[in-house]
């Protein structure tokens, strides 16, 4: 078994130590590629890669091996957010990146490296951007300058154009096992019981993981959704509808932040289920057993079921332009608990 021990890089990326080995013999061969897409679910450590790679491509230590150094100039204002040299293309409030933003970003692109080897552009939610808006990229992926790489960031590859995956080199990244992020969170100090938490909440996304170990918000803010969906199962129809319409009111028009949500109730239906057919594995969200036997004792394991899956359902319909207020009635009133 791999632990963090066993981690011969220096790059700050846990628990996807085949990609940056990956990443390091395209550097250490000079083949280095104008286009990757580095593709994988929320939270799962996409950025971080990229920004390291980005770090690396122009880290200007002697040694091609101790890229990046962590300590050269291009580092420190890569690591400050201050390199004129990285470019980031940002979707908008609705999470879908415009060709706007696109074209921005390409424009900037085509002019030569201020002060670096190479000019980079970050593309954050490509998989978001629309048929339209990654067209606006291909003329760059077919006729790029030299000093240009650009690094796309996706959760699939499913609604990108072939066009642009076939001129990409894909790294796919892939859920990081338990005990190497409960094992990366104790070693930065995090007591047993509370890292085994963060881990089992994290379901292998080590950028959530890192994010909950230094926000507390982040676990106090699932902890409130948690609540909520405790008040909706306990609610009458009338209820459920007035928590419907709060909730489309705020997360309307934040459809990632409502896919987030949604992901958190996915996740505690999961440890519903399990207990309700009797399964040992501990629950994910650990600290609400209790609460999680005591609901096992009011419904069946085909009611737990119909509520994951209509989850799951609502989770889809998210991603298209479904009406969130419906989505949401539709969802509440799959629940369980209603006479």
């Amino acid at each position: 078994m791999t632990t963090s021990t066993d981690i011969k890089h220096n790059w700050h990326v846990y628990g996807h130590d085949w990609a940056v080995d990956f990443l390091q013999k395209g550097l250490r061969n000079k083949r280095t590629r104008h286009a990757y897409l580095i593709t994988g679910t929320r939270s799962v450590g996409k950025m971080r890669l990229a920004q390291t790679f980005a770090m690396a491509l122009n880290c200007q230590h002697d040694d091609e091996a101790n890229r990046p150094c962590y300590q050269c100039r291009a580092c420190k204002s890569l690591m400050s957010g201050n390199n004129p040299d990285l470019i980031y293309a940002q979707p908008d409030e609705s999470g879908r990146l415009k060709i706007d933003a696109v074209r921005n970003v390409t424009r900037m692109l085509a002019l030569k490296p201020y002060a670096s080897r190479y000019r980079i552009a970050i593309f954050d939610g490509f998989d978001n951007a629309s048929p339209q808006s990654q067209d606006a990229l291909l003329k760059t992926l077919e006729e790029p300058a030299s000093y240009a790489v650009l690094i796309l960031l996706a959760e699939s590859t499913d609604r990108i154009l072939s066009t642009i995956t076939s001129r990409s080199q894909v790294v796919p990244l892939r859920p990081v096992p338990l005990h190497v992020i409960k094992e990366q969170l104790m070693l930065l100090g995090t007591e047993e019981p509370r890292a085994d938490l963060i881990a089992r909440l994290s379901s292998g996304r080590i950028g959530w993981a890192l994010s909950s170990l230094e926000n507390e918000d982040e676990l106090l803010y699932r902890s409130d959704m948690l609540d909520m969906l405790r008040d909706i199962i306990a609610g009458n129809r009338v209820e459920r509808m007035k928590i419907s319409d709060q909730i489309s009111r705020k997360m309307g028009r934040d459809k990632p932040q409502l896919q987030y949500v949604l992901e958190i109730w996915q996740t505690y239906w999961r440890d519903v289920l399990l207990e309700s057919y009797g399964n040992p594995v501990k629950p994910c969200n650990s600290d609400r057993k209790d609460e999680i036997i005591r609901l096992v004792s009011t419904i069946d394991s085909e009611q737990a079921y119909q509520a994951m899956d209509a989850t799951r359902t609502a989770l889809k319909s998210l991603s298209t332009n479904a009406n969130v207020r419906l989505v949401l009635d539709v969802l509440f009133l799959s629940y369980p608990g209603l006479i």
